[in-house]
């Protein structure tokens, strides 16, 4: 079984983000998301509108997420590919060479963002009203 996996704060969840979730569990068979808690979220200086909680019980329901798991801090990434034994790493192209260092254990695939839509712009959207 190829295994993937992508993270992510997965909140104000939008067809950008489905989309994202599609693509990754086309490239293999079992698809795992690590989302950022809310105290991860707090040390980025990122403020999540719905809790670590609710947004994994929001991926959960996703049909092409097998599993979700929190991301606690950003060194936990070659250990969360060796416990999970995953073999494609998946994130968006705007962190395109980042994660690079993950080469030696697995693929890493950098997917083009979906146009037209971002969180930050549905924020920027809705306090323009």
């Amino acid at each position: 079984m190829k295994k993937v996996i992508t993270y992510g704060t997965f909140d104000l969840l939008h067809w950008g983000h489905i989309k994202l979730l599609e693509r990754a569990k086309q490239l293999g068979d079992y698809l795992v998301v690590a989302i950022s808690t809310d105290e991860f979220n707090l040390q980025k200086q990122k403020k999540a509108y719905h809790s670590y909680e609710h947004r994994k019980l929001i991926l959960e329901t996703i049909r092409y997420v097998d599993e979700v798991i929190p991301e606690k801090s950003w060194d936990q990434k070659v250990q969360d590919v060796i416990d999970h034994d995953i073999d494609v790493f998946v994130m968006g192209d705007d962190w395109e060479g980042k994660f690079d260092f993950l080469k030696e254990h697995c693929e890493v695939v950098y997917l083009p963002r979906t146009e037209g839509i971002s969180t930050t712009k549905i924020k920027e959207e809705i306090a323009g009203l």
